[in-house]
């Protein structure tokens, strides 16, 4: 018997988003029927252990994230991890997700190809899917690594089956390829700091706070 998606099944996908854009949110939304989730949380990194510390604060990141997503009632911003000091580390965040949500929950963890294949530098990495499911967004080419230790964990627990990830609260790892969108948050900031428009690259309301409040302006611009 083929098993269905269990009622509430969330997802969580991380990140600077420094500023969010077009790209995350078709993301977002490929990924809520795909999976068949009730709801997506995009959680806004306060502190990202891997990467420089972004200019824009954590705070004016998930204001951002919040105008992006109102008029989408199955995303929502999740702040979790501005409430906590230090580094932010996903499994801690998956720990709280887990004690608001319940052990029963089906919970995805979503990240991005070029992360997965960084996953054996995160903090308590081997316990992700003691917590949650892993579903890898993929590009055309790519592939999962095919030696070492973390290939090894990728491939025990790898299904192809995405009702299988709703079925179960966590342990499936599955990899998902979505419609490419050639935006990033990089190429939007340098845009900025030119001068020049990012019109019709991020939400209007995106737009406006980041117009309102100077965001990534070249200093003395």
């Amino acid at each position: 018997m083929t098993p269905t998606a269990a009622p509430g099944a969330i997802g969580v996908l991380g990140g600077t988003f420094n500023p969010v854009h077009f790209g995350h949110l078709r993301s977002a939304v490929e990924l809520l029927e795909r999976l068949q989730l009730a709801q997506l949380h995009l959680m806004p990194c306060a502190v990202p252990p891997h990467r420089e510390m972004p200019a824009c604060s954590a705070e004016q990141r998930a204001v951002m994230v919040e105008r992006a997503v109102r008029d989408e009632p199955r995303l929502l911003c999740d702040r979790r991890e501005l409430a906590r000091n230090g580094p932010s580390f996903t499994v801690d965040s998956l720990a709280d997700m887990r004690r608001e949500f319940g052990a029963e929950r089906s919970l995805s963890l979503i990240v991005g190809f070029d992360a997965v294949l960084k996953l054996d530098t995160w903090h308590r990495w081997q316990d992700l899917l003691d917590l949650a499911h892993l579903v890898v967004i993929a590009r055309p080419g790519w592939e999962l690594p095919r030696r070492g230790p973390l290939a090894d964990w990728l491939n025990e627990h790898r299904t192809r089956d995405r009702s299988a990830l709703n079925a179960s609260a966590c342990g499936g790892v599955l990899v998902e390829e979505l419609r490419p969108l050639a935006i990033s948050s990089t190429e939007i900031r340098e845009l900025l700091a030119a001068g020049r428009s990012v019109r019709y690259l991020l939400p209007e309301p995106v737009l406006g706070y980041i117009e309102t409040h100077h965001l990534y302006q070249r200093e003395g611009a």
